[in-house]
């Protein structure tokens, strides 16, 4: 078993025990009191826009921020330029958890990624009532008829989609979601080894009217202006801010800014 099936596996297994404290009714009437922040409005604004994401620690590099305080690292993000924040909530592998989310909901009021291992609508439904705008689907831990239904439930519930391939297969398996915004991921989450070229390949075949995200591998101000150039119209950043000395500084270099 590869790691991202693992880890799909957990998370099938923390549903059906979440499912069981908090009742989805619950969660339904949380997440009809959320206020929408649009990513797709977001990436669609002047100069380079950058989605900045939060983890405590991954799989491939082990602990990332000893000191982790979401709200703040939040602010900071926004302080410094980020159209949007990612959230990691995944337990086990990257330190994640509800209450980081729901911290970062109460600081920011720009769009908020859920970043996680989405299986269930239960987990879509978790991620509106925690104050999340956009969720995260992964092509290849998907089945096709599973990926459109928790498409159809994120829309349902007034949620963005971020809809990630790796290859080309998973790329038109993306495109075929109605609205859903492609991520191009250049980490291969099976081997969790990560090149560029991926994102520089797969570029052609997103089509222009199309909003996407060039995922991973991101380290410099260059790779950002490469990618732009191919098309992209938004950059997911974690490791590089995360283990950063100034995160804020790097965010501004990265958005070329002085």
């Amino acid at each position: 078993m590869d790691i991202l099936q693992s880890i799909m596996a957990e998370r099938r297994g923390d549903v059906a025990s979440a499912s069981q404290v908090t009742p989805v009714e619950v969660l339904a009437g949380e997440a009809a009191r959320r206020t929408h922040h649009s990513l797709t409005a977001a990436l669609t604004s002047d100069g380079t826009s950058i989605i900045a994401e939060m983890k405590k620690a991954s799989p491939s590099a082990g602990v990332l921020r000893d000191e982790y305080i979401p709200a703040d690292i939040a602010l900071m993000y926004r302080d410094n330029g980020a159209c949007a924040v990612s959230v990691l909530t995944e337990p086990r592998h990257f330190g994640g958890d509800e209450q980081h989310l729901r911290a970062v909901r109460g600081a920011v009021d720009i769009p908020v990624l859920r970043k996680d291992f989405i299986c269930d609508a239960y987990q879509i439904c978790e991620a509106a009532a925690w104050g999340a705008d956009v969720v995260l689907l992964i092509v290849a831990a998907l089945e096709p008829e599973r990926l459109r239904e928790l498409h159809d439930e994120a829309k349902r519930l007034g949620l963005d989609v971020l809809a990630e391939a790796h290859t080309g297969e998973e790329l038109d398996a993306a495109l075929g979601l109605e609205g859903a915004i492609i991520g191009v991921n250049s980490r291969d989450l099976k081997t969790l080894k990560t090149d560029l070229a991926v994102a520089r390949d797969l570029a052609g075949r997103i089509p222009s009217d199309r909003l996407s995200v060039a995922e991973s591998g991101i380290r410099t101000r260059d790779d950002i202006e490469a990618l732009e150039q191919l098309g992209y119209n938004g950059f997911l950043v974690g490791e590089t801010l995360m283990r950063a000395r100034d995160p804020g500084a790097a965010l501004r270099g990265l958005l070329g800014v002085a």
